[in-house]
């Protein structure tokens, strides 16, 4: 977790979900064993933890086969809480794990090897620092070993990728900007171990890689810079998602943190979007601002760069000639992940966290169904609804529209220094701001979700310490620890009401072998269960943690824990679901007397983000 995810931009001032939350916690056990069921089931493309399909016969098949049965949906031994901490990972007796893909180390085969500090020329060609989000895509859209995977990189702090607290030059700030964003990689696996090879699609995405503009806003003049300069780069990649037709969607977290102003007294006053947007004179330190042009907010030629950044990119794994696309219609925030069902009519139905204290959730729904748009040469994301989620106290909740349609926002203006005075291209451009008008519910840094296979949909809320508003009846006065919260839409996901209830608070778990705090990373599998990673300060001497839940009984067990200070992040799978891919970022915070990992420990070796590996002793399915 940064530091920075954990500020508040929001005084919108809309009804705090504190409020809303205590009226329904005596609610928790009248609906534990859910809502009426739905008819529907999940059904994985690409096999990637990220987006689902629904269909009332397989439902009908699983549950004749006993596949959703109860009994035995986890039969693993959990990692025990004494097990759980030190700089080196612990996993389940009757689990597996082997490391791949450490930062530094070439996406191909023939590239430069891993050197420390790199040069910005070898880390253009290297998995960057920061693991995070990332997809499976097999090949033949079924093979079990070979497939592409793209993976995020979200961020690393310049004493870890540079040796040194400040850029000194274009060079330091190029490593840097080359370190974040996306890397393609194609996989095999081999006599048991999974290795890159060349590839004509394997490439790095980053800071100055060219990409394109879609959708409703794509010409707005709020993207356009005085000097004209191209559309550059994605940066700060945090959670993501795939597409039922074969895409991948990466998301751009906290972007602002890497922009400054150099020349703030005479030529740069924050206005009110930089604020909601969390912009500032020296951002997150990083000093891009001090010898690149584009990320420096005082600079005149470079007005309205800040307002490339905050969206939900597209990237074929297959095609890597192909431009990354940022998609205008769903918005733009810090968004975290990007998880895409089938509702109704073949429409694509989008959900989002942005992950901010007080910060809300959307969801996009595609004007027509997915396939017919297509084969029309339209996006599915191009085209349709974006809204905003209302939660009230009676356990129901609206999505807000968030377009012109809506009488609060037909003419919605952001200050008079803004460079457009088109009503949609202001929502999608500043969606914090109309999201505020429109009366969306703050909630506690919403994060990752997921969808499971009675359609109900999940979303981790990390922590929010923050909250002041105090209630002897509500244990998260202040939610120090997180909660998930679940809800069901009207409509095969397309509707605009929805029930929802709250499935599990984490500080009911303290002091027990279930104990966990900041949920983060969330993927629900096909038999019900719940892959829940955590990032942030674990209670009972733990590091993070994946662990697996039911989501039916809410029985939970620790599959596998972390390295000191990091973080368990990014989850994916083969088709079989019988190999599973997750990240540790940032272990020991890049302190090498804390951890060395994935090296042994020896007090020295600089920690090192990577992807693990997992798999049963018996070869089963993960969480079984």
């Amino acid at each position: 977790m940064q530091d920075h995810d954990n500020e508040v931009t929001n005084k919108s001032g809309n009804t705090p979900f504190t409020k809303v939350l205590e009226a329904n916690l005596t609610r928790r056990n009248v609906l534990k064993g859910g809502l009426a069921a739905s008819v529907a089931t999940f059904l994985p493309a690409t096999a990637s933890a990220g987006w689902h399909d629904f269909d009332k016969d397989d439902l009908k098949k699983h549950w004749r086969k006993g596949k959703w049965g109860r009994k035995g949906l986890m039969s693993f031994t959990p990692v025990a809480v004494e097990d759980g901490s030190g700089p080196m990972p612990a996993i389940s007796p009757d689990y597996q794990y082997d490391v791949i893909l450490p930062w530094g180390d070439p996406i191909e085969p023939s590239g430069p090897e891993y050197s420390y500090p790199p040069s910005a020329a070898d880390q253009e060609k290297q998995m960057g620092i920061g693991h995070d989000g990332m997809a499976f895509f097999p090949m033949k859209g079924k093979s079990n070993k070979h497939g592409m995977l793209a993976i995020n990189h979200e961020f690393g702090t310049n004493p870890h990728v540079l040796g040194k607290s400040d850029p000194e030059s274009l060079e330091d700030v190029r490593v840097s900007q080359h370190a974040h964003g996306v890397a393609v990689v194609e996989l095999k696996k081999h006599k048991g171990q999974w290795k890159t090879v060349n590839s004509d699609n394997a490439r790095r995405i980053h800071v100055n890689t060219p990409v394109a503009f879609s959708g409703p806003a794509a010409g707005s003049n709020l993207l356009k810079t005085p000097n004209g300069n191209v559309p550059l780069g994605t940066v700060n990649n945090c959670s993501s998602g795939a597409t039922p037709w074969g895409t991948y969607l990466t998301c751009e977290e906290n972007f602002n943190g890497y922009f400054g102003a150099t020349n703030m007294e005479q030529t740069w006053t924050p206005s009110a979007a930089h604020d909601r947007y969390g912009f500032s004179e020296g951002g997150f330190g990083y000093g891009w601002q001090n010898f690149d042009r584009r990320f420096d907010l005082s600079d005149k030629d470079y007005v309205n760069e800040e307002n490339r950044f905050g969206w939900v990119v597209e990237i074929d794994p297959f095609d890597g000639t192909q431009k990354p696309v940022k998609r205008t219609a769903l918005g733009r925030v810090k968004h975290e992940g990007a998880t895409t069902v089938i509702g109704k009519g073949g429409r694509a139905v989008v959900y989002m966290g942005d992950d901010q204290r007080f910060d809300y959730i959307y969801k996009f729904v595609s004007a027509g169904n997915y396939r017919r748009m297509i084969r029309q040469g339209k996006s599915p994301l191009d085209e349709g609804t974006l809204y905003v989620a209302r939660f009230d106290e009676n356990g129901k909740g609206e999505w807000l529209e968030l377009s012109t349609n809506n009488p609060l926002l037909s003419n919605f203006l952001v200050g008079e220094s803004f460079a457009s005075d088109d009503a949609m291209e202001n929502i999608l451009v500043f969606t914090r701001m109309a999201a505020d008008v429109v009366g969306a519910t703050p909630m506690d840094r919403p994060e990752w979700t997921t969808v499971d296979p009675e359609g109900w949909t999940y979303c981790t809320l990390t922590n929010n310490s923050k909250r002041t508003e105090a209630n002897a009846a509500n244990p998260l006065v202040p939610n120090n620890d997180g909660h998930i919260i679940r809800w069901k839409d009207s409509n095969k996901f397309t509707g605009v009401d929805f029930e929802w209830d709250i499935f599990l608070i984490a500080e009911e778990t303290h002091d027990t072998e279930d104990t966990f705090s900041d949920p983060d990373g969330l993927w629900a599998d096909p038999d019900g269960r719940l892959f829940i990673e955590t990032d942030g300060g674990q209670k009972d001497g733990l590091n993070n943690q994946l662990l697996v839940a039911d989501t039916k009984t809410k029985e939970i067990r620790r599959l596998f824990t972390g390295v000191t200070k990091d973080e368990i992040t990014g989850l994916t799978m083969t088709p079989d679901r019988r190999t599973m891919f997750i990240n540790t970022q940032h272990p020991g915070n890049g302190d090498p007397t804390l951890t060395n990992f994935p090296a042994e420990f020896d007090g020295v070796t600089i920690p090192r983000d990577c992807t693990i590996v997992i798999t049963r002793k018996d070869g089963g399915i993960i969480g079984s």
